[in-house]
């Protein structure tokens, strides 16, 4: 069993490494993820919901 070894002591690639360990809690970063104004012009964003057809076809008398 390892001993105990204040962080103070341990050496600055050693406590680099625990703090490491320490902060890896997620599988993605929280702060990254935001979300995207609508405001933008996005490519994928605007193909996925264009419509070919429209209205008209569907409403013809």
């Amino acid at each position: 069993m390892a001993r105990f070894v204040p962080k103070e002591k341990l050496s600055k690639k050693a406590q680099k490494e625990l703090n490491r360990q320490r902060r890896v809690t997620w599988d993605f970063s929280p702060v990254t993820r935001t979300a995207d104004s609508r405001k933008v012009y996005n490519r994928k964003r605007n193909s996925r919901n264009r419509d070919d057809y429209g209205p008209g076809v569907f409403f013809a008398v």
